[in-house]
């Protein structure tokens, strides 16, 4: 027993469970414990931003980067709502992100008297936008409450969790427990039944196809396995880019997908929600679908597949890629249609795509094979995710179905602390990228490496574009008064220049990675050819007249 403060306490399991890094903005509700974290920080380094927001998004960049869990303290009331667009994405993306809030006087909450910073009921909100969240009320609750927060970040399918704390317990103290030991990860076992069908199923299967989400991104080395094995193309989306190497002949992005979806006979899906090729692209009964997830709710959800496992992705792979073995028929002629197929699909892209695709070689000749990409919602962005090859795991960070606009670049300064000796990179609009400017001055104060890119073509340029396609012309709400990049940049400290092209892009981009500091590069651009053909697709099975 130690007599110790809640605020002390939480910070000793903040270290005990590995938190190195806390992303941060303090305030008075939660003074008492950044007096506690003072006497920490050589093993807790605090990082304060300019916007509440920033905490989180560095935070779930921090998560996507590592895999691990991160976490991040805020005040409440505003403090707090200023951080749920990201702690909404790190529950969309499938990120351990701990939310760290103070409250109000502890007799005062709910009681609706309006103090600083009240909300009618703030844990209710946390509740809803996190897979668990509680308050912590006395000093010797506190570790018990952290490592059930960390159980829950580690166990099953990985969400964002939170907890509370009122301003006047984070003062109290009292004697407390500590524990010697994290919290350790929920077992899950191996379904050998279960496994044994789908590789039977697998083994027989004419036109197999994988589909891998971000639950698949430590099994890596079983899908491609399993993919070789059976020749499969495996399909990447998202967020499984870097799953398996985008270079390798079975890698497969999207619109290359679509196609296959529209053949298969049996479909391995790991780790993703499935959820474009199910409610656009179509299911029939001639489609066997495996289903592999921790998340038993997710298997059929929009329908129950032939065959559901519940685990984790690389242990079951790893079973199943010896049980299939086992059973796996040759497919005379499969490795050559798969490689017509993709051919055909990727130069579409290409061809369709073509200024977007000659920027993105441009970065991924510049950027080395585990450097990182955080995509934005632009243009840049979306055919990223058509056409950026990705070579190492969690090294391609997308926002995933939830589509944060202005994400980007605070989720890359995180992403660069978590991989300080990696480059990290973000692509963003002239829209997105204001969101969180101001956060320059974090990235200049604390050496955060990242290499900002914004392409700028003047405006919200896909909301434009719709209304131009879809509104007879009537553009409302749009265009936008940007700064100047370079001169808004330099004012921070940060280094930064403008470029016209392509090949400029790739010389600037290589020069400030090899410079190792933060950096914007400026790259304006006019209108960019339309992304959505190759994205909003049509049905694909059964086909509808």
């Amino acid at each position: 027993m130690q007599t110790l403060t809640t605020a002390q306490a939480v910070v000793s399991m903040l270290e005990l469970n590995g938190i190195d890094t806390l992303f941060c903005l303090p305030g008075v509700q939660n003074d008492a414990f950044f007096d506690a974290l003072y006497d920490r920080t050589n093993a807790i380094r605090p990082i304060h931003t300019r916007h509440e927001q920033a905490c989180a998004y560095m935070a779930l960049g921090y998560a996507m980067a590592t895999g691990g869990p991160s976490a991040y303290v805020v005040v409440p009331g505003p403090g707090f709502l200023n951080t749920t667009a990201a702690l909404s994405t790190a529950y969309a993306v499938n990120a351990p992100v701990l939310a760290l809030t103070g409250q109000i006087q502890q007799s005062m909450i709910g009681r609706n008297v309006g103090l600083l910073h009240e909300l009618p009921d703030q844990l209710a909100i946390m509740r809803g936008l996190t897979k668990w969240a509680d308050r912590v009320t006395s000093p010797a609750s506190a570790p018990a409450l952290m490592n059930e927060a960390f159980r829950r970040l580690l166990s099953g399918r990985r969400r964002p969790v939170a907890l509370e704390c009122a301003m006047d317990t984070w003062a109290r103290k009292a004697p407390v427990e500590l524990p010697s030991t994290p919290a350790g990860r929920d077992p899950c076992p191996v379904d050998e039944e279960a496994i044994d069908k789908a590789a039977r199923l697998l083994g027989a299967a004419k036109r197999p196809l994988i589909v891998v989400g971000g639950g698949a991104q430590e099994a890596g080395h079983f899908v491609q396995e399993i993919a070789e094995m059976l020749d499969a193309p495996v399909m990447t989306g998202r967020m499984g880019q870097g799953v398996i190497d985008g270079r390798h002949r079975l890698s497969v992005t999207a619109f290359a997908g679509y196609r296959f979806w529209a053949e298969a006979d049996v479909v391995l899906a790991v780790g993703t929600r499935l959820q474009p090729q199910q409610m656009n692209w179509g299911l029939d009964d001639d489609l066997k679908v495996i289903r592999i997830d921790i998340d038993g709710e997710e298997l059929d959800r929009h329908r129950k597949p032939e065959i559901g496992i519940i685990g984790d992705a690389a242990a079951t792979l790893k079973v199943l890629a010896a049980r299939l073995a086992l059973h796996n028929a040759k497919r005379n002629g499969r490795a050559e249609a798969v490689a017509e197929i993709k051919a055909a699909a990727t130069k579409t892209v290409r061809e369709t795509l073509a200024p977007q695709i000659s920027y993105l070689d441009a970065i991924r000749a510049a950027l080395p094979e585990d450097g990182i990409l955080v995509d934005e919602l632009t243009q840049m962005g979306y055919a990223a995710r058509l056409a950026y090859p990705t070579y190492k795991p969690r090294t391609f960070l997308s926002p995933g179905y939830q589509g944060t606009l202005g994400w980007g670049y605070a989720t890359s300064l995180g992403a660069k602390v978590a991989k300080p000796d990696v480059p990290v990179v973000s692509i963003s609009g002239d829209g997105g990228f204001l969101f969180t400017a101001m956060e320059m001055s974090t990235a200049a104060q604390n050496d955060i490496g990242v290499v900002a890119i914004v392409f700028s073509d003047g405006a919200y340029g896909n909301v434009r574009r719709i209304q131009q396609q879809s509104y007879n012309n009537r553009t409302i709400a749009t265009d936008l008064h940007n700064p100047d990049f370079v001169k808004l940049a330099e004012s921070f400290g940060v280094a930064a220049e403008r470029v016209s092209s392509p090949a400029e892009l790739r010389a600037a981009l290589s020069r400030r990675i090899a410079n190792g500091k933060p950096a914007l590069i400026h790259c304006p651009v006019g209108s960019l050819p339309d992304p959505w053909s190759l994205v909003a697709l049509p049905r694909a099975r059964p086909r509808r007249a």
